[in-house]
């Protein structure tokens, strides 16, 4: 009776699994239909997960993927390794290879994979391990068989189906599938299955075939956000050996707070009495986080250090204290420990950090985030802390963990905040120079670069240089300039209202280009926009500006002796929903020309259908970035 209820098309989806798992012909790299190979670098001829729920507290997770690779870029899509701990045993792994015409040239056994430590290299100490193949291929295209299975005791990170994971990567078959013979309570989220012709066999089963790689396009949003991705969680989880429940943020952050955090941020009196008598007299709370914040800088350092629960919990404060390093957990958990000695309130917090704009999902609660920094709330806004650096300026978040979704950490829960967005008033570059041309073609002159939020954060750093790399960091910078010498660099770092300034004196031999009794000059020497956004006969996708940033450029150039102004435009501007750019040339007479610019882009996600306006916008920035100026001899 049970069967009759089952769908039809089940049968005929089942049936075709099986087929498909027997065929010979999925080894021969000539049977992959022609579509799926073109410009690909490698095509999934199979992939299967199955997670197997055994328990709240264990899970099996059984993995077989064939992959036909193409080239040398898609080696690393064979995804031929696994990640184990003491938590995490491998049960089964290994791999067969085999050439374009589908014969087995090689079966590699487990004791075949190179077996080493999970380590970065700034990681003092992880106690998670990997088993990977390495394989070097005489020829391509190859294909490799590779089947593991392995027994996992935390399930606080439960394993999720993503299979797209990078652009240039055919599909013929790939499918997941949960098997829950426990009944243990899950959730799941799916996203952009609609686009994908998802096909759904049961709950928790699905299917992806004959899927063509996708080409990468500039301005993309991050791959995740395109393609179909099935996320699931466990309600009731275990993270080696601690109990959770995970219904919302609320609920995860609770059993972080109670399970994580509570009893690791005891510090030594000797400690709280330094930060005591250190903002003595000082009433103001952000002003007492500031000196504590300068004082955790100056008697720690970063050092990853991934033990513990699953690289989760922080290592106790006293350590931090006596040893003087810790990873971004433990230092945040210190920071929030000196902070309360002082009764200034903080909480620890999640974040997806990285020069990509990347959100915490607000809608579903599972473990998220790469990184930990800290908020000091205030009565205008949040103030996070990156306690892992040594330079950055109190609560400086641009350009790695600004503009996002992050979950504050509270004793009575967890709560999705948003960190600061730098606007373009924010985020800006000043540019001013003073400029003497001479009769042959070359230059002096006095540049100040004056910047502010984002832009602060690109350029900051330059200081702590040596001085050659300083001169080839100019040189690099202002590699428009023909025989660039960098003759004077002075950089001055305001971390209390963050500002950069860089004062350098430099000069050219042979900038403008002579021409009968006639110099040819493009006056925006320091400040040009040079790239144009790659061209798409029919683009994809929409495309995001992450941020937004203000450019404004002001430069004197005085005109030799002996010359006068011929021809010059009198400037352009343009206004989009994209930003807005204008530049403006005038004479100043004592023989001098000011070239005035302005240029705005506004972060945002837009339509597919605007691209091609947002590319003329930049096509036409260039152009006007080159305009000329003409001088003639008297």
């Amino acid at each position: 009776m049970l069967m009759l209820r089952i769908p039809l098309t089940f049968f005929a989806i089942f049936t075709c699994f099986i087929c498909f798992s027997q065929s010979e012909d999925v080894y021969n790299s000539l049977t992959i239909p022609l579509e799926l190979k073109t410009k690909t670098d490698a095509v999934v001829r199979y992939d299967k997960k199955t997670v197997e729920v055994l328990d709240y507290d264990k899970i099996l997770v059984r993995k077989k993927r064939i992959v036909t690779v193409f080239n040398k870029k898609g080696n690393r899509h064979t995804n031929t390794g696994q990640g184990y701990d003491n938590n995490t045993s491998i049960k089964k792994i290994e791999a067969r290879i085999y050439d374009a015409l589908g014969e087995e040239i090689k079966k590699v056994k487990e004791r075949d994979f190179t077996d080493a430590s999970a380590v970065s290299n700034i990681s003092i100490y992880e106690d998670n391990r990997v088993k990977y193949l390495n394989y070097i291929p005489r020829e391509y295209p190859y294909t490799i068989e590779y089947t593991s299975e392995v027994l996992h005791k935390n399930t606080a990170f439960f394993p999720g189906w993503f299979p797209v994971d990078d652009y240039y990567v055919g599909i013929e078959h790939a499918e997941y599938e949960i098997i829950n013979s426990a009944g243990v309570e899950l959730k799941s989220k799916k996203q952009n299955f609609e686009d994908y012709q998802i096909k759904k066999v049961s709950d928790h089963h699905y299917v992806i075939e004959d899927f063509k790689g996708m080409k990468y396009e500039s301005y993309a949003p991050e791959l995740r956000t395109l393609v179909p991705t099935y996320r699931v969680a466990m309600r009731k989880f275990n993270m080696i050996g601690v109990d959770g429940i995970n219904n919302d943020w609320n609920d995860f952050g609770k059993w972080m707070y109670d399970r994580l955090l509570t009893g690791t941020d005891d510090i030594p009196q000797t400690t709280i009495d330094e930060v005591k008598q250190l903002t003595s007299g000082v009433d103001d709370k952000i002003e007492r986080a500031k000196l504590v914040y300068k004082y955790m800088q100056d008697k720690t350092r970063y050092i990853s250090i991934q033990v513990g629960i699953g690289g989760w919990k922080p290592m106790l404060a006293s350590d931090v204290d006596k040893l003087g390093y810790a990873d971004c957990k433990g230092l945040t958990n210190y920071t929030k420990a000196l902070l309360e000695a002082v009764e200034v309130p903080s909480y620890y917090t999640v974040v997806y950090g990285g020069r990509n704009v990347r959100s915490i999902d607000s809608e579903f609660s599972a473990i998220e985030g790469n990184h930990v920094i800290l908020c000091v709330p205030s009565e205008d806004q949040n103030i996070f802390l990156e306690c892992t650096s040594q330079t950055s300026p109190f609560g400086f978040t641009a350009g790695f963990t600004d503009d996002r979704d992050v979950l504050l950490v509270k004793p009575e829960g967890g709560e999705i905040v948003h960190t600061k967005i730098y606007g373009a008033d924010d985020s800006v570059q000043e540019t001013t120079a003073n400029i003497i041309l001479d009769e042959t073609g070359g230059f002096n002159a006095d540049v100040d670069i004056i910047t502010t939020g984002y832009q602060y954060q690109i350029h900051e750093g330059i200081e702590n240089e040596t001085a050659r790399d300083q001169q080839l960091h100019y040189k690099d910078y202002w590699d428009n300039i023909n025989d660039l010498n960098i003759d004077d660099i002075k950089i001055a770092n305001d971390k209390e209202q963050v500002i950069y300034n860089e004062s350098i004196k430099l000069s050219s031999t042979n900038y403008a280009s002579k021409s009968g009794d006639r110099l040819i000059f493009q006056p925006n020497m320091f400040n040009k926009v040079t790239q144009i956004p790659t061209r798409y006969s029919e683009r994809k996708f929409e495309f995001k500006i992450d941020r937004s940033f203000k450019d404004v450029d002001n430069f004197v150039i005085a005109i030799p002796e002996g010359f006068k102004l011929e021809a010059m435009s009198e400037g352009k501007e343009l206004k989009t929903n994209f930003g807005t750019y204008k530049f403006k040339l005038e004479s100043l007479g004592d023989n001098k020309i000011k070239y005035t610019r302005t240029y705005i882009l506004n972060k945002g996600n837009y339509p597919k259908e605007d691209y091609k306006a947002f590319r003329n916008f930049r096509k036409q920035i260039v152009k006007n970035d080159k305009t000329k100026v003409v001088l003639i001899k008297v």
